[in-house]
């Protein structure tokens, strides 16, 4: 009778185990994979699944199984269960298979870690690996082009790569501690204050992929997202060149100023924060610039843009609005976004 209850429960365990893994890897855990990191992590991913359903699987059917056949009858509420010695054999064997289990994947993860944090070699520079500077503070992602990329150190708060180029993040904090994560790459590291954090990726996938910080930073966590666009190599090129030039140029129509400003408001995040009808913007993390902006004069329209804790409107708090758009944004642009904001404003 024992024996048979045992083949029971263990041909529960096996079903159980096959349903769980199948269920574990049919299951997109994850965004389709843009870098050639993600695809090894991945599988990473799917190994813990295959070792770690039936663990799960066991444990949980011996415990059910000791509560249904084991379980304390009326009337032996003061009795003593009797006295055992113990199968050694047994907990030889539930010690040593899950050591060696933790050993092997440990051992697999380590592989894994080596591998994608791997310097790649390259002869032509086309496919040499780019060295990008993420800076991250109180609520914002700053990115910055070394000279022998953009011909000159460029500062932006767009992240453009090219696809198949691999990229060596250089993370830096200017306040508190950040997560730079893209999770369309699989990889997060801290940006930690006074160090310099780093990984490497390699774009495969053309396409726009989300930005999150990954570490709880304040009370603007939450809004502190960007984007990073994987692009050809030819238009990679066409933006770092578009990057040196103005976004309305020198007496450029007001259709321009308003094309040019829209296009600004949007590509530095701006309407993931404030509600502005023109642009189509709704959020309410800060002021709804359609009144708070109403009237107002170029310069404390400026002023709002690269000092934003300057005045702070009733209800809100300071220290939510990134303070480094007088860094990322030329005098040209922060002029063509003053003049859009006024405009549209009135």
């Amino acid at each position: 009778m024992g024996s048979r209850r045992g083949q029971w429960v263990l041909g529960a365990v096996l079903i159980a185990s096959a349903v769980g893994i199948a269920l574990g890897l049919s299951i997109h855990w994850f965004p389709p994979a843009g870098s050639t990191q993600a695809d090894k992590i991945d599988t990473l991913y799917d190994v813990l699944i295959i070792a770690s359903v039936p663990v799960f699987v066991l444990v949980v059917s011996i415990i059910v199984f000791s509560v249904i056949f084991f379980r304390m009858r009326p009337g032996q509420e003061l009795e003593d269960g009797p006295p055992i010695h113990g199968n050694t054999r047994l907990e030889v064997v539930w010690t040593a298979l899950p050591a060696a289990l933790i050993a092997g994947l440990c051992t697999y993860a380590y592989v894994v870690l080596r591998d994608i944090e791997k310097k790649p070699t390259a002869a032509q520079a086309a496919t040499r690996e780019m060295k990008v500077k993420v800076f991250g503070e109180q609520f914002a992602w700053t990115f910055v082009y070394p000279k022998d990329v953009a011909g000159s150190e460029l500062t932006t708060t767009q992240l453009y790569l090219p696809i198949g180029r691999p990229v060596d993040f250089r993370l830096r904090s200017k306040d508190v501690i950040h997560d730079f994560w893209v999770p369309a790459f699989r990889l997060k590291m801290d940006a930690v204050p006074g160090i310099e954090t780093h990984y490497r990726i390699t774009p495969k996938r053309l396409g726009n992929y989300q930005i999150v910080c990954a570490e709880l930073c304040g009370l603007g966590h939450a809004a502190m997202r960007n984007s990073v666009t994987v692009v050809t190599p030819a238009r990679f090129k066409q933006w770092l060149q578009q990057q040196t030039k103005p976004a309305a140029p020198s007496g450029a129509a007001p259709a321009q100023v308003a094309a040019a400003g829209r296009k600004l408001f949007a590509d530095n995040g701006c309407s993931g924060c404030h509600t502005l009808k023109d642009a189509g913007s709704t959020a309410q993390v800060g002021p709804d610039l359609d009144k708070f902006l109403k009237g107002k004069p170029d310069a404390f329209i400026q002023q709002s843009i690269v000092k934003p804790d300057a005045f702070i409107e009733k209800g809100y708090k300071p220290g939510i609005m990134p303070p480094n758009f007088g860094q990322t944004l030329s005098k040209d642009d922060i002029k063509t976004l003053v003049a859009y904001l006024k405009e549209v404003t009135r």
